[in-house]
């Protein structure tokens, strides 16, 4: 059936989210993870 709980994880993952939810997430990851470093060099900026 399943070999390793990656290939579970992936299996139950399909079909749990339809492609457009996945891309949201990615997107919004990534939005997230630009605010929060671009937060961080900021603050390091105003520090020097």
């Amino acid at each position: 059936m399943f070999e390793s709980l990656d290939e579970q994880m992936k299996h139950d993952e399909d079909e749990t989210s339809t492609p457009k939810e996945r891309f949201l997430k990615w997107v919004l990851v990534g939005i997230v993870s630009v605010l929060l470093f671009g937060g961080l060099y900021m603050g390091v900026r105003l520090l020097e």
